[in-house]
């Protein structure tokens, strides 16, 4: 029940990571108050990542990629860590 709950609060971050991209190639959806409730959530998270490479050309922003990575190897470590409890 505990894995169940991880990896579901892990998919809607991720979703929401999704959204954080898909959203910021619309202009017109920056406004929206789900869109600033997405990057209220993401952006600490995606800034991490953007501080360690940034946007390329100025413009390309590759950093979510390596962040959704990241997110997987964070799953799989807290799932293998609650094993050994």
């Amino acid at each position: 029940m505990l894995y169940a709950l991880i990896h579901y609060f892990f998919v809607a971050y991720e979703i929401m990571i999704f959204a954080r991209i898909l959203g910021s190639w619309v202009p017109q959806f920056q406004g929206h108050p789900l869109m600033r409730f997405v990057a209220y959530y993401t952006d600490p998270y995606l800034n991490i990542f953007r501080k360690i490479l940034p946007p390329i050309g100025g413009t390309l922003d590759i950093s979510p990629f390596l962040a959704l990575l990241a997110l997987g190897y964070i799953e799989r470590l807290i799932v293998k860590l609650l094993l050994f409890l």
